[in-house]
C-alpha cells in the first residue's frame, strides 16, 4: 500500500503514537490518545485522516463522500451497558466457523428489536448521526460478535437485506477494516476502527468497494500492529429499495 495521505498539523504526533503501538499495552494507549488529538478537528461528518491509509489521494476522494468515522462516539459507560445487555443473548449461542455466504468466520450473531432505554438512546444517536431525517430503517439491529480468531472476508453487503447505508459501533476491541475497489483491486484503503467508534458506509462505498475485518495476525495499520481481541459490532441499516 502507498504512503497515507498527508495529515493536518494538529495530528503531527500521530506517527509517534503509531510507533508506540508495538509496546506492551500500546493499543490501549494509542486509542486513548486518538480522542485527545482529534477532538479539536472532529465534526459529525468528518473522516479523520490519521485513521485512514488510502493507496492514493484519488481513492481517498472516492471514499470521502460516503465514508464517515467518529472515534469515541459512545462513552465507556455506554459500551459497558450495551455489552451487559447483549451478553446474556450471545452467551446462549455458539461461535460459528462459517457464514451462509462464507464471508464471516468465528462469529456469533443476532438481530435485536427490543432494547433497554439506555441502548435505545444510543441507537437513536447512531441513526441521527448516520441517516438523513425521515429515513426508513430496518427495525432489527444486527449484532455481530467476532471472536479474537474470527475475521470477515472481503464482501459487498447484499442489497436484498439492507439499503444504501450501514452504520456500526465497535465494542470491546479496535480493528482494521480494509476497503478494496470492486473494479480495481489496487484502489484500496485501510481504516483504523478504534474501540467505541462509529463508522458509516454509504453510497459508492457500500456498492463499489468490498469491506473486510482483518484477521488478528494480519491486523496492521501503516505497518504497525493493531492487536485484535473479541469484537462486537452493533449495526443499524436503512431499508432496501423495493
Amino acid at each position: 500500500m502507498a504512503a497515507p495521505i498527508a495529515v493536518p498539523s494538529c495530528l503531527g504526533n500521530m506517527r509517534l503514537l503509531l510507533e508506540r503501538m508495538c509496546r506492551p499495552r500500546s493499543l490501549r494507549s494509542f486509542l486513548g490518545s486518538v480522542r485527545t488529538i482529534l477532538a479539536a478537528s472532529l465534526s459529525s461528518t468528518s473522516l479523520p485522516e490519521a485513521l485512514i491509509a488510502p493507496a492514493s489521494n484519488s481513492v481517498a476522494s472516492r471514499l470521502s463522500p460516503g465514508l464517515s468515522l467518529r472515534p469515541e462516539f459512545i462513552t465507556p459507560a455506554e459500551e459497558e451497558a450495551l455489552c451487559s445487555e447483549l451478553e446474556p443473548v450471545l452467551r446462549r449461542k455458539r461461535y460459528e466457523s462459517g457464514h451462509w455466504d462464507e464471508a464471516i468466520h468465528g462469529f456469533r450473531e443476532t438481530e435485536r428489536l427490543h432494547w433497554s432505554p439506555e441502548g435505545s438512546a444510543v441507537l437513536q444517536r447512531v441513526r441521527d448521526a448516520a441517516f438523513p431525517p425521515g429515513e426508513s430503517h430496518l427495525s432489527l439491529v444486527h449484532v455481530l460478535d467476532l471472536k479474537k480468531e474470527g475475521y470477515i472476508k472481503p464482501h459487498v453487503d447484499s442489497v436484498k437485506f439492507c439499503g444504501s447505508t450501514i452504520a456500526g459501533i465497535c465494542l470491546l476491541s479496535g480493528s482494521v477494516m480494509r476497503l478494496v475497489s470492486v473494479e480495481n483491486p489496487e484502489d484500496r484503503a485501510d481504516l483504523l476502527l478504534p474501540r467505541r467508534c462509529l463508522y458509516v458506509l454509504s453510497g459508492a462505498v457500500r456498492y463499489d468497494f468490498t469491506h473486510e475485518i482483518l484477521r488478528d495476525e494480519e491486523s496492521f495499520f501503516n505497518g504497525q500492529r493493531v492487536q485484535r481481541e473479541r469484537r462486537i459490532s452493533v449495526i443499524c441499516r436503512n431499508l432496501p429499495v423495493s
